[in-house]
């Protein structure tokens, strides 16, 4: 004879949800937790992420590869994390165009790719300005001379991006709104695509972020005119903000921050922000991100949240005066 609450205990067992894999968080990460970069080796999230992941397998003692995904102006490799399963060990080291993507993609008439809240924002990593770089061998040695020349030459003075309304077009386009002037806009993959073709002579002109630039800075083959912080960048003393110069409307920073698929347990978010507090605080990794001329400005918890909702709705603002972009 079946004993009857036997049976209905057997079954309410049964019925409770199993751990799924990767959540416990006393053995987190238990294998590799891979962090992905939306866009090719060279630009500004890559050289963020290689330290930052390298810091983060010695502190977990666990491989984190970064993987870089471009494409669509960092559509794919953000919505790859999107799609990802919610258990910690697919990270996403985001630059400040996620927010931007999907508000274009309505702009443009399309359904986007991903949308914000399948994300869950881990920790904020660096934030600077971006600079404006152009060859050494260019014959502008000021701002004013650069926009001179394009005023007397529209269409004609060209800059690279890593694709269009990403962090290092916006800048640009809205530099060219303030200024009145007409830059021909040359998309590429991404940030180190786009600083090699300035690099190899393609392009007059790029609004990079301080890390891919300063060693080219540094070494003489680049020339920056001027930033767009509200106060003149660290290392970068010389160089003029274009508030200075009567353009204050135009500041703009790119950051760099991790990123998790929404859905992650609390105890694993809490591993994960722990990680990257740790990774920060690394010595290895600090002195590259100080040698690549990042500075490290680590936010988590609410204090992120907060500034990822306010840069969120400015971004956005700013896509929103610009429009469909051809």
């Amino acid at each position: 004879m079946i004993d009857r609450r036997a049976l209905l205990g057997s079954l309410g067992l049964a019925a409770l949800p199993l751990p799924a894999p990767g959540q416990d968080a006393a053995s987190f990460p238990s294998r590799a937790v891979t962090m992905v970069v939306a866009f090719p080796p060279g630009g500004q999230g890559d050289v963020v992420a290689r330290p930052i992941a390298a810091a983060l397998e010695r502190h977990w003692r666990q491989p984190v590869p970064v993987t870089n995904r471009p494409g669509a102006s960092g559509e794919i490799g953000n919505a790859s994390v999107a799609r990802a399963a919610p258990d910690g060990h697919t990270l996403l080291l985001a630059l400040a165009s996620l927010p931007v993507l999907p508000a274009a993609a309505r702009i443009n008439g399309r359904a986007p790719a991903y949308e914000i809240d399948q994300f869950t924002p881990i920790a904020l990593i660096t934030a600077d300005p971006t600079v404006l770089v152009v060859p050494a061998a260019a014959p502008w040695r000021t701002l004013e001379e650069f926009l001179a020349d394009a005023k007397a030459r529209p269409g004609q003075i060209s800059y690279s991006s890593a694709g269009t309304y990403s962090t290092l077009h916006l800048p640009m386009a809205m530099l060219g709104q303030a200024a009145g002037v007409d830059l021909l806009h040359v998309p590429f993959q991404g940030g180190g695509p786009a600083l090699t073709a300035l690099l190899g002579g393609q392009v007059g002109a790029l609004a990079s972020g301080p890390g891919p630039a300063t060693p080219h800075v540094r070494d003489g083959r680049l020339r920056a005119l001027a930033t767009w912080g509200a106060r003149r960048l660290a290392g970068y003393e010389e160089v003029p903000t274009l508030g200075e110069r009567g353009f204050p409307e135009t500041e703009f920073y790119i950051w760099t921050a991790v990123f998790a698929p929404a859905g992650v347990p609390a105890p694993v978010l809490a591993r994960l922000r722990e990680g990257i507090a740790a990774a920060v605080r690394d010595p290895d990794a600090a002195r590259a991100l100080a040698a690549s001329g990042n500075t490290l400005d680590h936010r988590d918890g609410e204090a992120f949240e907060r500034f990822f909702k306010a840069d969120t709705e400015r971004l956005q603002r700013v896509v929103r005066s610009l429009g469909k972009l051809e």
